[in-house]
Parts: C-alpha cells; structure tokens; sequence
C-alpha cells in the first residue's frame, strides 16, 4: 500500500480532480484510471484509497499515515480494502478471483465511512470475468468504491465503460520527465531512457535501474546482424525468448516504426530511437515501404498476443523471419 507523502509532479491534474471528489461528497462508484504503463497510475490509485480511508487526511486530503485505518491499511488488515490483480502479466483476470470479490461486496462495510476496490490491470479480465464484475456495476454494493486501474481501458467491454467514470493520465512533457529523473539520481541517458519507455517517467527509471539500455543495445546489434545475414533469425529468437517479451516486442515496433518514418522526414524529434536513428536511416533507405508496413502489422498483432497463452519463441521467429527475408527481397 502506497502511503507516499508527495503527488507525482504530472498527476497533479489529476489529483485536483480526485481531491474535489473528496471536498465535495461526490466520490465515483467505479472509477477508471488510465495511462500507459510507468506513469505512477497504481500510486496514484493507492494514494486515493488511503485517502477515502483515512481518518485525519491532511490538507492536501493525503492520508496521514497514522491513524487507526491508516495503520489497518499498512498492516495489510483494512476490512474495507480489497486490491486485486492478475497472478503475473502474462495471464489474464480469471473468473475465480471475481467470483471470489462478489460476496465480500454483497456484505456491509465494517466501518462507517467507504470501502474501496482497487482492480489492477483491469483491462486483463477475461471474458467470464468481465462479464461476472459487470454484476458489482449494475448492482453497486454500499458505500463501496471500485476503482479499475488500466494501461489499455479500450480492452474492457463497452458494458463496463459506460458504467465507470474515466480519468486519464497524460505523459509529462519531455523536460519535466528529465528533471524528475535528475532528481531521482538519474544523471545519464534520461532523454534516451525516456523515448525507449515512451515518455513514461516510471519505466525510464526502471529500466536506468535494470541497465535495461545495455540489454536493448545488444537486441538492436542482433537485429541489425539479422539483416546483415551475420546470425540466423532463430539463433536469435532463442536467445530473446528469455527477455521480457513485453519489451521486446516494443523496442521492435519503435525501430520498424523509425524505418518506416526515416522514408518520409528527417526531422529528428519524431523519431523514438534518436541514438540509433543513424543506423535505422541507413537501413530504411533500401528497403519497401509496403513490407516494412507489413512487419509492423505482425509486431503489433503479437503485442495484442502479450496475455495469452503463446510460443514466445515461435512469435519471435515470425517476426525475425520476415525481417530477414525483407532485407534480401529483389
């Protein structure tokens, strides 16, 4: 549980709006937070839960930590607190932990103010699972708050959509992502380390902590042996296989992406991988458009793929074959 004393420097809009939700008594039902992955969305969700449960919030409505539900809520032990999530990326939200959500929701909060539901990666529910949880939205439990935290809410039934309130979180512009990455000891790399994480200040920091930039270096010198015929495709699948998968495939879609943009503009602040833009303008320079359209289409089509039961090696190979064999076409 979250009980950070500082708001993220870009979620400030966001905490505006929930603080007045607060002020004002009008606290959502069910309530969607949504932004990519590395944008703070669950600490932004824990503040708010600790929030609604505290007993003494301070003036800026943060909970202050010390309190009896405050406590209850560091302990694990909080009565009206229920956090859910998938068992890891990779598998989606089964039915049995919704199941196991319903009737805990059919019995009264123990306490007198609200009881707070926080569903992680929301958007992994499958389809038994989402139409189970759409029974909490059509018949709300008590003083019950859900809050469905999401880095794709486009994958949720439109049935569930339309029943929860949606608040967005932006990508803080590129020099106060850089500046918080200085302050949290990043003194290298922070532009770079922000494009390869899509501009989400969280991910940057994580992968500068992993020396995830190294490990993303190495795939791009295998890729570019690919396509020099230096190593063979499924040499190399075998090798990445055992990489985060979810990485992979969107180091993959910035450089098909780069190769496609480097065919129609060189204006630099376009592109996502500007300290391989060099190598990728090269490249791109002989090869189809048509095909490296192609190629992007499998890549996302095997990001789609990311919670499902899946060959990773095998996906990979898809994609790496077609990489090989688009840069010997005549």
């Amino acid at each position: 549980m979250n009980f950070n004393e500082t708001i993220l420097p870009w979620h400030a809009v966001q905490w505006a709006y929930l603080q007045e939700t607060i002020k004002q008594d009008r606290i959502p039902q069910a309530l969607i937070i949504n932004g990519i992955v590395g944008l703070g969305k669950r600490q932004l969700a824990e503040q708010y839960a600790t929030a609604l449960l505290c007993e003494n919030r301070g003036p800026n409505l943060l909970a202050c930590g010390n309190c009896h539900s405050c406590l209850l809520l560091k302990a694990n032990t909080h009565p009206d607190f229920i956090s859910i999530e998938p068992e890891t990326e990779e598998k989606a939200l089964g039915i049995d932990i919704i199941r196991n959500l319903l009737p805990k929701l059919a019995l009264k909060p123990q306490f007198e103010g609200v009881r707070v539901v926080l569903i992680h990666s929301a958007e992994q529910m499958s389809t038994a699972s989402a139409n189970a949880f759409l029974k909490c939205l059509e018949e709300p439990s008590e003083r019950t708050v859900i809050v469905l935290v999401c880095a794709n809410y486009r994958r949720l039934p439109a049935t569930i959509l339309s029943r929860c309130q949606h608040l967005a979180i932006s990508k803080p512009t590129p020099s106060l992502g850089v500046a918080w990455l200085s302050s949290q000891g990043v003194q290298v790399d922070q532009t770079v380390l922000l494009h390869l994480a899509q501009g989400a200040p969280l991910l940057a920091l994580s992968y500068a902590q992993e020396k995830l930039l190294a490990t993303r270096n190495q795939c791009f010198g295998d890729w570019m042996k690919i396509a020099q015929r230096q190593i063979h495709p499924v040499v190399v699948a075998e090798q990445w296989q055992k990489l985060p998968l979810a990485s992979l495939l969107q180091w993959l879609a910035g450089w098909v992406s780069d190769l496609i943009k480097s065919q129609y503009t060189h204006v630099e602040h376009y592109f996502d991988n500007q300290d391989l833009l060099k190598q990728l303008q090269m490249s791109s320079a002989r090869l189809e458009s048509k095909q490296l359209f192609t190629l992007y289409d499998k890549v996302l089509e095997a990001q789609k793929l990311l919670h499902t039961t899946l060959n990773k090696q095998l996906l990979l190979e898809v994609i790496l074959l077609h990489w090989y064999d688009l840069n010997y076409r005549r």
